[in-house]
């Protein structure tokens, strides 16, 4: 394995980490402040706490908008697809649902980075010296 593919690697890990996090921290804050009440609305909270910490941690570690708002599509169009199949009556439990969703980010994130393996694949230093 390269360095570079050490690299990318690193970074999908650590983005799926700041996507747990957020989900449990913001998760949490959410449910002190607001009842989520039915499965579409819990759906989007969810979406929503995972996707937010992401972009905003990308941002700090100098990822320029272009590939932050990409990753941020690959979050959000899953939360879409999987509101879709609930809206539409195909898959009505919730945790069949929430599988569904984890399970079609997860492969969503690692297609928006192969889009910019270059992007994904240096080093953090890196994005701050071309964005900055």
């Amino acid at each position: 394995m390269t360095s570079a593919d050490r690299r990318f690697a690193l970074h999908y890990i650590e983005m799926v980490v700041v996507m747990f996090v957020g989900m449990a921290v913001l998760g949490a804050v959410v449910g002190l402040v607001a009842e989520i009440d039915g499965t579409g609305a819990m759906l989007v909270e969810m979406g929503a706490s995972m996707t937010v910490p992401m972009v905003a941690w990308m941002r700090f570690r100098g990822h320029a908008w272009l590939p932050c708002l990409e990753m941020g599509a690959s979050m959000v169009l899953p939360t879409l697809a999987t509101l879709a199949l609930l809206g539409s009556g195909i898959v009505e439990g919730d945790g069949a649902l929430m599988v569904i969703l984890h399970a079609v980010m997860l492969p969503a994130m690692l297609v928006a980075m192969l889009l910019r393996r270059d992007e994904y694949s240096c080093d953090h230093g890196h994005h701050r010296q071309v964005t900055a």
